[in-house]
């Protein structure tokens, strides 16, 4: 049966097939071998070059006939040879070519193939399964599904000059997932591929690099063991550092630069070793210069921003090093009216990528400020650099959206950027837009950029307060993703810090008490811990806890008693108590636990634990119920009394903690006053 396209493309393709394409396929089905492999050299020749030919001749069925002959153990290895050649020159057509490939069980029959000992046709099922396999639309788990093909390439491997560079090819191309390193390493892809990096042919080299790449990659096991390899007697990580001087290609450099990124990364390597500091990072900097192409900049600073993530030290040295910075401000200017280039399909190329760069740039500066003030302000004072970023956030590619809220949320840890870029550029505005639809990825990045943008100190708070967006954020409380949810509660916490009764209020009945109420049995305990903030930024001042206390009070006592009874941290059950203390402190709030004995049990309970930050809150918390000046004093500090409260308190008057002792003292001058 003929492997067809889909429709729409069959259609206009099957009106200008020719009474030629068909002559080539019926030549494939003659009775004589001699006719028939005349027939397959004439359409190889007739095909390279012509994707119009290639789609007609899969139209007509060519594919099935050429896999049969192939397969067919009374063909001659010559012909079978060249059915792998045509196969392959039809793999390097148009993506449909290749969907239709893959249809017609190419990847099973070539793996077969392999199996056969003559070299040459090993290669030309090799060089045509590289061409599929690294084709965007060719499932790379294909390569896994039989568990014996990894092991046989690997003993391939060194056949020739040509399986080296195809196998190497294959494999840093279908190594995607964590499972695929795994399944490569302990086949033995380091030791097979290391002597690969040191060979004579360029091609072989570079392939063996980007395998070094694909599996160093947050995969910690195979980066602990690149460190320990030897290639001719020299350190693997030496190699590297070779590969990345300015004599080597560019490519070399970039993948080479990439390995050791991902090496030091994974905690193979550490981050003041001088192959990084001094090697690695410079070389990563170079690539973000003008004068290279548009994707080795992207490259370059993508890898940049992923070295130096978690370290504040080669941040700082970045931040220095040839004038980044600056340096990477061009980004938005590409290309500009005065490019230097001069090549018409390249300009044409780097105008559909230039979002590109700019996606690049955003996310190197994310990297750069995420720890130092210094060099945020660096930043911010780069030309225009907040309306790029404000145009950033309403891009029309979601990857560039991304990046510019990464940058915008790295910024936002600045208390003086708070102050300063961030109020004159209102970029709470475009912010609250990307909130409104937006994939979970770009939502949690500008979930937390809201969250810094309503702290205290932010002048961004009062309009972001007035612009509704309570509600927004209580839809966040319920997601799926605990991370979005943490963010909603996170963003409200900040907000119920030290506001007024009517925002208080407001949160409360957005969000609904059953909804709060199920978010303190949230099974994240960010989750728990974030509501537990909020509902202590809400009970703050006497009349707001009083208010909030007098018509959700019965619901607010039953979760803390579920929390403290429950199996949870020290820093949950602390918050809690801290609650407590805070609900102890209202004026009429605190009856609903001096009527509750449960409750009074377990604050005596944890005045006695073993752990001097619950022992302070509950401590706290009786000082606020006992404490003189208020009315009704006197009678809660009898009932207290009688508990037992008075003599825990002068067991923990001799506490070696300094602030224990003084907190249980500070309690009981109130009942001698």
């Amino acid at each position: 049966m003929a492997c067809l396209l889909e429709a729409p493309l069959r259609i206009s393709v099957l009106s200008e097939v020719t009474a030629t394409s068909r002559h080539y396929v019926d030549r494939l089905f003659d009775p004589d071998p001699q006719k028939v492999l005349q027939g397959v050299i004439d359409m190889k020749n007739a095909v390279i070059g012509n994707n119009k030919q290639k789609a007609n001749l899969i139209v007509l069925g060519a594919v099935p006939r050429l896999l049969y002959l192939l397969q067919q153990s009374s063909s001659s290895l010559q012909l079978r040879t060249e059915c792998a050649v045509v196969l392959g020159s039809l793999a390097m057509g148009t993506e449909n070519n290749i969907k239709s490939l893959v249809d017609c069980h190419i990847i099973p029959t070539l793996l077969q193939g392999l199996l056969c000992p003559d070299l040459i046709f090993i290669e030309a099922c090799l060089r045509c399964l590289r061409t599929v396999f690294i084709s965007p639309v060719t499932p790379v788990q294909l390569l896994y599904t039989d568990p014996t093909v990894i092991p046989h390439l690997m003993s391939l491997l060194s056949s020739s000059q040509r399986t080296q560079e195809y196998i190497t090819q294959i494999f840093s191309h279908c190594c995607k997932t964590p499972e695929h390193q795994t399944v490569l390493f302990n086949h033995g892809a380091i030791q097979n591929i290391a002597p690969l990096l040191i060979l004579p042919s360029y091609k072989v080299r570079m392939q063996a690099l980007k395998c070094f790449s694909v599996l160093a990659y947050e995969n910690t096991l195979v980066s602990m063991t690149l460190v320990n390899v030897l290639v001719a007697g020299e350190q693997l990580t030496q190699v590297f550092v070779k590969m990345m001087q300015r004599d080597q290609p560019v490519e070399m450099q970039l993948t080479a630069a990439k390995c050791l990124t991902y090496m030091c990364r994974a905690g193979a390597i550490r981050t003041d070793d001088s192959c990084i500091v001094l090697k690695t990072l410079p070389c990563l900097v170079r690539m973000c210069s003008k004068e290279h192409l548009l994707e080795e900049r992207v490259e370059g600073a993508e890898t940049l921003a992923y070295l130096m993530e978690p370290d504040v030290e080669l941040q700082r040295i970045a931040s220095t090093t040839d004038h980044l910075v600056a340096m990477l401000a061009d980004y938005f200017k590409y290309p500009s009216s005065v490019s230097a280039i001069t090549d018409i399909k390249r300009l044409d190329h780097d105008l559909k990528h230039a979002h590109e760069l700019r996606q690049a740039a955003f996310k190197l500066y994310a990297s750069l400020g995420s720890n130092d003030e210094d060099i945020r302000k660096k930043i911010t004072e780069t030309e225009n650099m907040m309306d790029r970023i404000v145009s950033g956030l309403s891009e029309s590619s979601i990857k560039v959206r991304l990046a510019a809220v990464r940058c915008l949320h790295s910024l936002s840890r600045s208390v003086q950027q708070l102050r300063t870029s961030f109020h004159d550029h209102a970029v709470w505005k475009p912010l609250m837009k990307l909130l409104q639809n937006a994939p979970d990825e770009v939502l949690v990045m500008a979930s937390s950029t809201l969250c810094n943008l309503l702290l205290e100190f932010s002048p961004s708070k009062e309009p972001i307060l007035e612009s509704g967006v309570i509600e927004l954020l209580c839809s966040l409380t319920q997601s799926d993703s605990p991370a979005l949810r943490v963010n909603g509660i996170w963003a409200l916490m900040n907000m119920a810090f030290q506001a007024d009764q009517k925002v208080k209020v407001e949160i409360v009945r957005s969000l609904g008490t059953e909804k709060l109420f199920r978010l303190l049995s949230d099974p994240d305990t960010n989750v728990l811990m974030k509501t537990l903030g909020l509902l202590r930024n809400l009970l703050s001042t006497r009349p707001h806890i009083d208010q909030i206390m007098s018509s959700h009070g019965k619901q607010i006592m039953q979760a803390v008693t579920l929390i403290l009874e429950a199996e949870h941290s020290i820093e949950v059950k602390e918050q809690t108590l801290c609650i407590l203390a805070n609900i102890a402190d209202g004026n009429t709030a605190k009856e609903l636990i001096m009527t509750n004995d449960d409750m009074l049990q377990k604050i005596k309970y944890y005045m006695g634990h073993s752990n001097v930050k619950l022992q302070l809150a509950a401590t706290f918390c009786v000082s606020n119920l006992i404490w003189n000046e208020e009315d009704g004093s006197q009678d809660r500090q009898d009932k207290l009394r009688e508990v037992g409260f008075v003599d825990v308190l002068h067991k923990l008057t001799q506490s070696t903690d300094p602030n224990l002792s003084d907190r249980a003292k500070t309690a009981l001058q109130q009942y001698l006053a």
